[in-house]
């Protein structure tokens, strides 16, 4: 778990894990912070992950948000889901923020290890007058120690 996230989590009253968590100890770092919503990733493996939905559906501040790892497998319209605001994936890692026929479709990227050459980030929901809008927050991650070149 980066401190660099645990420090941007900090204060938050919900945390939404679109999946590739890592292990049981990242979510219990993350409950530590607020109650959290996860579901399970490719990459998530173990009878600690076997108890994570594929999908699921929560309501914060009152906007219904759908939760699932990889986006390729929505296999819905959000627009015939009454009352959904938001729909939050991991999968590709690739940070994005994209609005479509009113729904927020948010890939707050990867905040673990990181993934090809993608940047470091999470993203947080933000709501405002009734409107759900996000931010991606991306990690300041200290450069790694230089290696000796062995002679």
């Amino acid at each position: 778990m980066r401190p660099e996230a645990l420090a941007a989590l900090a204060g938050s009253t919900h945390i939404l894990h679109a999946g590739d968590i890592g292990g049981q100890e990242i979510l219990d770092a993350l409950a530590a912070i607020a109650p959290v919503t996860a579901v399970r990733g490719n990459n998530d493996r173990g009878p600690w992950a076997e108890r994570l939905p594929d999908r699921t559906t929560v309501t914060l501040a009152g906007h219904r948000i759908l939760v699932l790892h990889d986006r390729g497998e929505l296999d819905l319209d959000p627009r015939a889901l009454t009352n959904l605001s938001a729909v939050v994936t991991g999968h590709s890692h690739r940070p994005a923020i994209e609005r479509r026929d009113g729904v927020l479709f948010l890939n707050p990227g990867s905040a673990g290890p990181r993934r090809f050459s993608l940047p470091i980030t999470l993203a947080r929901l933000l709501v405002a007058d009734e409107r759900l809008d996000a931010e991606l927050v991306p990690l300041a991650i200290p450069p790694a120690p230089a290696r000796r070149k062995k002679r």
